[in-house]
């Protein structure tokens, strides 16, 4: 009798009710690093194969069927066996590049009176995050709560508190000056508003707020039509944003020294990423929704109006009327449908525009923040838009800022301008899967490993250091060997690799048992050590051979 796996079940787990020989392969139709279509387990260490016990006993959802078949084999098929040969194909990372990992600290780990959140409770995790040598963690600094009350009054003190924790520790911090607000988006388990002071001017002004094309305001973060706007009582969001980062540097000087600091993450839009807020949850949207563009606040319409009579087509000032709602498809729609107005004259140009806003506000506080923190890197977030992404339009990307349809490159020009900066770029969804995406959500026809690939390689070409992120929870083997091939990629002639990732986000699942082995055995790998289990399923042990 023969078992066999028809499924790929990890952790593997088998209860085998009669003597039996068995055969245990992946059932997984390509190799788990496969990218773009090449195997990057090419010339990698071949498959690994070993004896192994397996620990758990299976549920009824758990148990594989039975086939029955003849097997000739030198060993007697009625001998009691309790060992089964499992294979596990894996890439070997040991004396690769060292790529450096943090971990997110929880949202809310400072509350809205500026103190230290469960601090003891903190100390633990990140001791238990020391011991497995992660080499930092990522803290929001939220302006909603340093700057809350009172233009220019700026209350550091529960920051102060967490940073000497974190010192104390060992650990290093990135700090992300965060612009937007906390809550309404996948993964926010706390609400954290801008400034009181800014949504007061909101109430009187509301144009300050990014729009959609029925008037929607949308509070997450200010529209950057107001970056040379003096609405913000008497100061320029640009005045308003330098205004906080060198008020940070300056508190947190001896951080810097130390070089216990080293790196800065500047917040640009919602999310702190470079994007657009256009698909916003608040507003109906659901994935895989194509957004909306965000321009209709009366500085970017102004803006409109004055690009298009400088290219002699004043009626081209206004927003495409043909674009539908968050959650209609791009074929549903006149706007990004094949062939649609997308590529028109006038569709072209409107996008150029968009597009453009995006980029030169990113210039404009990345200038800034080289100013604030001069001597220290700077980084920005890059949004990972992967749905569309196998259209011509490419519609989310373009609602998104991401001027990317398919006989246009969108994301050169952004790399150019953190080249600009000296910024590092850091991406998000590393860890996604395009089958994954495939059978999940067949209709949005994503492609998540195409766009980090498409992303890297420009950020590369333009020989600016890229970190990357994942963009959803992952405590599983596949998705941390998925961010493993995407870090050090295989393939790569000139060997290049992420400058270093940051896990989203301690938590937790994260620190429960078997999650947490998983998590120091990623942290290994990607700093290029070596792992007793190379090639053996989540949730077996090796044997001694007989």
């Amino acid at each position: 009798m023969a078992i066999r796996l028809t499924h790929s079940v990890i952790p593997v787990s088998l209860k085998v009710g009669a003597p039996a020989r068995v055969l245990a392969r992946s059932s997984l139709p390509f190799s788990v690093g496969d990218w773009r279509g090449v195997s990057t387990f090419s010339g990698a260490r071949p498959l690994v194969s070993a004896k192994v016990k397996l620990r758990a006993e299976s549920t009824e959802e758990d148990r594989v069927p039975i086939e029955d078949s003849s097997i000739d084999d030198d060993d007697s098929t009625d001998q009691l066996v309790d060992e089964e040969i499992v294979h596990f194909e894996e890439r070997d990372f040991s004396g690769t590049a060292r790529v450096p990992v943090y971990v997110m600290l929880p949202l809310g780990v400072i509350d809205m009176n500026s103190e230290v959140v469960e601090p003891e409770e903190l100390l633990d995790q990140l001791r238990t995050l020391k011991s497995v040598n992660v080499d930092g963690v990522m803290v929001d600094c939220w302006w909603g709560i340093v700057e809350a009350h009172t233009p220019q009054v700026y209350n550091w003190s529960g920051y102060k508190k967490l940073f000497q924790m974190i010192r104390e520790l060992g650990l290093k911090i990135q700090v992300v000056m965060s612009f937007h607000e906390c809550g309404g988006n996948v993964g926010d388990d706390v609400h954290i508003q801008i400034p009181e002071w800014v949504r007061e001017v909101g109430q009187s002004n509301p144009d300050i707020y990014f729009t959609d094309r029925a008037g929607r305001r949308n509070t997450e973060c200010l529209t950057w039509g107001i970056d040379k706007q003096r609405v913000l009582r008497g100061r320029t969001a640009l005045e308003v944003y330098f205004d906080y980062m060198r008020s940070f540097r300056v508190e947190f000087d001896e951080f810097f020294e130390d070089k216990i600091i080293p790196e800065i993450e500047v917040g640009l839009g919602p999310c702190g990423e470079l994007r657009y807020p256009s698909y916003p949850a608040q507003f109906g949207w659901k994935y895989p929704g194509i957004g909306e563009f965000q321009c209709y606040d009366k500085y970017l319409m102004k803006s409109l109006k004055e690009a298009a009579e400088v290219r002699g087509h004043s009626f081209w000032g206004r927003g495409p009327d043909n674009t539908e709602t968050y959650n209609s498809t791009p074929h549903g729609t006149g706007f990004f449908r094949d062939g649609g107005d997308y590529d028109s004259y006038y569709g072209r140009f409107f996008l150029n525009w968009y597009s453009r806003v995006l980029i030169d506000h990113g210039d404009r506080v990345l200038a800034m923040a080289n100013l604030a923190f001069e001597g220290t890197c700077i980084a920005a977030k890059l949004s990972g838009i992967h749905w569309w992404y196998k259209t011509a339009s490419h519609a989310a990307e373009l609602t998104a800022g991401f001027y990317n349809s398919s006989n246009r490159d969108g994301y050169g020009p952004i790399a150019a301008m953190f080249k600009k900066h000296d910024a590092a770029l850091n991406f998000t969804c590393v860890e996604l899967r395009t089958l994954d995406q495939h059978e999940d959500f067949p209709e949005a026809l994503a492609d998540p490993e195409g766009l980090v690939w498409q992303v890297l390689n420009a950020a590369w070409d333009a020989s600016i250091p890229v970190a990357s992120e994942n963009a959803l929870p992952c405590y599983d083997r596949e998705g941390y060997n998925k961010i493993l091939e995407n870090a050090k990629p295989l393939t790569d002639p000139d060997g290049r690799h992420l400058s270093c990732f940051t896990y989203l986000r301690l938590n937790p699942t994260l620190m429960e048992s078997q999650n947490f082995k998983e998590f120091e055995r990623f942290v290994k790998r990607m700093h290029g050590e070596a792992v007793p289990d190379l090639g053996l399923a989540p949730g077996t042990q090796e044997t001694n051979p007989e």
